[in-house]
Protein backbone atom coordinates (compact mmCIF):
# COMPACT_ATOMS: atom_id res chain seq x y z
CA UNK A 1 0.00 0.00 0.00
CA UNK A 2 1.21 3.18 -0.94
CA UNK A 3 0.33 6.37 1.35
CA UNK A 4 0.04 10.04 -0.62
CA UNK A 5 -0.12 13.20 1.34
CA UNK A 6 -1.57 16.24 -0.80
CA UNK A 7 -1.43 19.86 1.21
CA UNK A 8 -4.24 20.95 -0.56
CA UNK A 9 -6.45 24.83 -0.71
CA UNK A 10 -9.88 23.87 -0.99
CA UNK A 11 -10.33 20.72 -3.51
CA UNK A 12 -6.92 21.32 -5.30
CA UNK A 13 -3.31 21.40 -4.52
CA UNK A 14 -2.13 23.89 -2.64
CA UNK A 15 -0.52 26.70 -4.88
CA UNK A 16 2.56 26.85 -1.89
CA UNK A 17 3.99 23.98 0.53
CA UNK A 18 4.46 26.22 3.29
CA UNK A 19 1.22 28.00 3.37
CA UNK A 20 -1.25 24.89 3.16
CA UNK A 21 -3.70 24.87 6.15
CA UNK A 22 -4.82 21.41 5.07
CA UNK A 23 -3.74 18.20 4.10
CA UNK A 24 -5.26 15.49 2.17
CA UNK A 25 -4.19 11.80 3.23
CA UNK A 26 -5.08 8.63 0.66
CA UNK A 27 -4.03 5.53 0.82
CA UNK A 28 -3.69 3.33 -2.98
CA UNK A 29 -4.41 -0.61 -2.72
CA UNK A 30 -2.18 -2.91 -4.16
CA UNK A 31 -4.51 -2.28 -7.11
CA UNK A 32 -3.68 1.41 -7.65
CA UNK A 33 -7.37 2.12 -6.60
CA UNK A 34 -7.64 4.90 -3.75
CA UNK A 35 -9.26 2.90 -0.40
CA UNK A 36 -8.86 5.62 2.29
CA UNK A 37 -8.94 8.76 2.46
CA UNK A 38 -9.51 11.69 4.93
CA UNK A 39 -8.40 15.12 5.18
CA UNK A 40 -6.44 16.79 8.23
CA UNK A 41 -6.65 20.66 9.07
CA UNK A 42 -3.27 21.77 10.49
CA UNK A 43 -3.77 24.10 13.80
CA UNK A 44 -1.68 26.44 11.35
CA UNK A 45 0.20 26.76 8.02
CA UNK A 46 3.89 25.80 8.80
CA UNK A 47 6.52 23.79 6.59
CA UNK A 48 8.33 22.10 9.92
CA UNK A 49 4.44 20.84 10.89
CA UNK A 50 3.48 19.70 7.70
CA UNK A 51 6.99 17.56 7.37
CA UNK A 52 6.31 16.83 10.65
CA UNK A 53 2.92 14.91 9.54
CA UNK A 54 4.71 13.84 6.82
CA UNK A 55 7.15 11.46 8.48
CA UNK A 56 4.76 10.80 11.17
CA UNK A 57 2.08 9.28 8.53
CA UNK A 58 4.77 7.19 7.26
CA UNK A 59 3.47 9.61 3.62
CA UNK A 60 5.46 7.10 0.23
CA UNK A 61 4.30 10.30 -2.19
CA UNK A 62 3.96 13.95 -1.62
CA UNK A 63 2.16 15.86 -3.92
CA UNK A 64 2.78 19.52 -3.90
CA UNK A 65 2.97 22.92 -5.11
CA UNK A 66 5.76 25.10 -5.04
CA UNK A 67 8.09 24.15 -2.24
CA UNK A 68 11.37 25.27 -1.14
CA UNK A 69 14.57 23.19 -1.78
CA UNK A 70 15.48 23.06 1.63
CA UNK A 71 12.56 20.96 2.59
CA UNK A 72 12.46 19.30 -0.83
CA UNK A 73 15.31 17.59 -0.56
CA UNK A 74 14.34 16.75 3.48
CA UNK A 75 11.81 14.97 2.00
CA UNK A 76 13.51 12.81 -0.69
CA UNK A 77 16.32 12.07 1.86
CA UNK A 78 13.28 10.67 3.99
CA UNK A 79 12.93 8.60 1.16
CA UNK A 80 9.77 10.25 0.08
CA UNK A 81 8.69 10.57 -3.37
CA UNK A 82 7.95 14.57 -3.77
CA UNK A 83 5.89 15.44 -7.32
CA UNK A 84 6.39 19.04 -6.81
CA UNK A 85 4.90 22.06 -9.07
CA UNK A 86 1.88 20.25 -9.68
CA UNK A 87 -1.15 22.28 -10.66
CA UNK A 88 -4.89 20.39 -10.30
CA UNK A 89 -7.60 19.33 -8.16
CA UNK A 90 -6.71 16.28 -5.77
CA UNK A 91 -9.44 14.08 -7.78
CA UNK A 92 -7.09 14.79 -11.13
CA UNK A 93 -4.12 14.17 -9.10
CA UNK A 94 -5.69 10.75 -7.68
CA UNK A 95 -6.92 9.48 -10.93
CA UNK A 96 -3.46 10.61 -12.48
CA UNK A 97 -1.85 8.55 -9.37
CA UNK A 98 -4.21 5.83 -10.41
CA UNK A 99 -2.88 5.61 -13.98
CA UNK A 100 0.52 6.03 -13.25
CA UNK A 101 0.96 9.10 -15.31
CA UNK A 102 1.66 11.73 -12.60
CA UNK A 103 5.16 13.70 -13.24
CA UNK A 104 6.36 16.44 -11.60
CA UNK A 105 5.03 20.27 -12.99
CA UNK A 106 1.98 18.47 -13.92
CA UNK A 107 -0.77 20.47 -14.72
CA UNK A 108 -4.13 18.57 -14.57
CA UNK A 109 -6.19 21.62 -14.73
CA UNK A 110 -8.67 22.95 -17.92
CA UNK A 111 -8.91 26.54 -18.45
CA UNK A 112 -12.92 27.35 -18.67
CA UNK A 113 -12.56 30.62 -20.67
CA UNK A 114 -15.22 33.60 -20.04
CA UNK A 115 -17.50 34.99 -22.29
CA UNK A 116 -15.44 38.22 -22.75
CA UNK A 117 -11.92 36.01 -23.29
CA UNK A 118 -11.14 35.33 -26.97
CA UNK A 119 -9.42 32.67 -28.15
CA UNK A 120 -6.85 33.74 -30.83
CA UNK A 121 -6.26 31.55 -33.93
CA UNK A 122 -4.60 31.86 -37.38
CA UNK A 123 -5.08 35.03 -38.79
CA UNK A 124 -6.19 34.62 -42.54
CA UNK A 125 -4.19 36.14 -45.23
CA UNK A 126 -5.53 38.59 -47.56
CA UNK A 127 -3.53 36.62 -50.14
CA UNK A 128 -5.35 33.60 -49.10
Amino acid sequence: MVRVIIPVHGSEVAPRFDLASEVWIGVQGPDGRFMQERTVVMPQASTENLCQLIVSEGAHVVVCGAVEQEYFDYLVWKKVTVYDDVIATVDAVKKALEEGTLKPGAVLLERILEESEHVLGPVDSPDS
